[in-house]
């Protein structure tokens, strides 16, 4: 019995796992935006949290009905409204890193909507 009064139960890992003190790390959550504009350079965005001027993120993106993903660097955030238990914020990114496969795809998506209107 554990000291929780649980059975125990055999240990399935094939690596032991040690304690450490003091190593600190980070996890990438894709979280849904809203895209309210696009361009051949960037998006802007609006979320109901806050990005870090300059940090770099990826991007899930659908354009049309291709999905692509690309990192954007955080060039302007800001508080757009405020609700009584919740902020809305808007963020612009620019594209970096932009492979020209990837390039070529948004520029095609971002003269569709362009011509659509």
């Amino acid at each position: 019995m554990t000291a929780t009064g649980q059975p125990e139960r055999p240990e399935r890992r094939e690596d032991e796992r040690f304690p450490v003190l003091g190593l600190d790390g980070s996890v990438m959550v894709f979280l849904p935006m809203a895209i309210t504009e696009i361009a051949h350079g960037g998006v802007q965005v609006e979320t109901p949290f806050s990005f870090q001027i300059d940090s770099v993120h990826e991007l899930r993106l659908v354009l049309g009905n291709q999905p692509v993903v690309v990192k954007g660097r955080v060039t302007h955030c800001g508080v757009v409204d405020v609700a009584q238990e919740s902020m809305l914020y808007r963020t612009g990114l620019e594209f970096v890193d932009l492979p020209d496969r990837l390039a070529d795809v948004i520029a095609s998506f971002v003269e569709k909507v362009k011509t659509d209107g």
